[in-house]
C-alpha cells in the first residue's frame, strides 16, 4: 500500500461515529489537497477489507454523493449516519459545523 492510501484509511479510521469528513478533507490530511478522487478509488475498493466507516465520508457541501443508479446506497448512508446521531437536513445536507471530524493530524500544511 502506497503512504497516501495508508494515510486515506489511517484518516477515514479515525473518524468516531457521529462525525463526518469530506473527500477532499481527508486527502488533504493524507497529504493531497487535490486527491479527492483518490479517496473515492480508497473507498470503492478497501471498504471491506479494511472495515472502513465509509458512510462517515460526504462531499464538500455537506451532501451525501451517489450515483442516480445507486439511489439504495444513498439511503443506507443515511440511515447509518442517522443511526449515529448525525441530524441531516430536509434537502439532505449535514452541518459541517457541528458534524465536521478535525482530528485526524496526517499532513495537512
Amino acid at each position: 500500500m502506497n503512504p497516501f492510501t495508508e494515510k486515506v484509511v489511517l484518516a477515514i479510521q479515525s473518524i468516531p461515529p457521529g462525525y463526518v469528513m469530506t473527500y477532499g478533507q481527508v486527502a488533504a490530511a493524507a497529504g493531497n489537497r487535490r486527491g479527492a478522487r483518490q479517496v473515492v478509488r480508497v473507498l470503492h475498493s478497501m471498504s471491506v477489507t479494511h472495515n472502513l466507516p465509509w458512510h462517515r465520508i460526504i462531499n464538500a457541501k455537506g451532501g451525501i454523493s451517489t450515483p442516480v443508479d445507486a439511489e439504495e446506497k444513498g439511503n443506507r448512508q443515511r440511515q447509518l449516519l442517522e443511526s449515529e446521531g448525525v441530524q441531516l437536513s430536509p434537502n439532505g445536507t449535514i452541518d459541517l459545523a457541528i458534524y465536521r471530524w478535525l482530528g485526524f493530524e496526517g499532513d495537512e500544511e
